[in-house]
């Protein structure tokens, strides 16, 4: 078992900036793929960003050169810089961690990224 815990959302003006953390705790040597992703009102969970163990990353098309995904190995904590924030960023951005060869995945609760004046 894998535990998640996001943290740093909230409230942001337009063109501002939120680095969201991702803690991760238990099994994490059987985790190869760690994302962000992110749910809006009405829509789809939608990938925004993944970093592999070997540091590949991957971004969806309205993250890139916005955001950045990074990973703190020691700590087991994944990050996301956001700059330049969009209200259309405006969802609930979820930590994943996912055995590929498994096919197993875990979700966090949630963090809330708000972009509004």
């Amino acid at each position: 078992q894998v535990q998640l815990v996001e943290s740093g959302g909230g409230l942001v003006q337009p063109g501002g900036s939120l680095r969201l953390s991702c803690a991760a705790s238990g099994s994490f040597f059987s985790i190869n793929v760690m994302g962000w992703y992110r749910q809006a009102p009405g829509k789809q969970r939608e990938l925004v960003a993944s970093i592999t163990n070997a540091g590949s990353t991957n971004y969806a098309d309205f993250g890139k050169g916005r955001f950045t995904i990074s990973r703190d190995n020691a700590k087991n904590t994944v990050y996301l810089q956001m700059n330049s924030l969009k209200p259309e960023d405006t969802a609930v951005y979820y930590c994943n961690a996912r055995n590929v060869f498994k096919g197993m995945d875990y979700w966090g609760k949630g963090t809330l990224v708000t972009v509004s004046s």
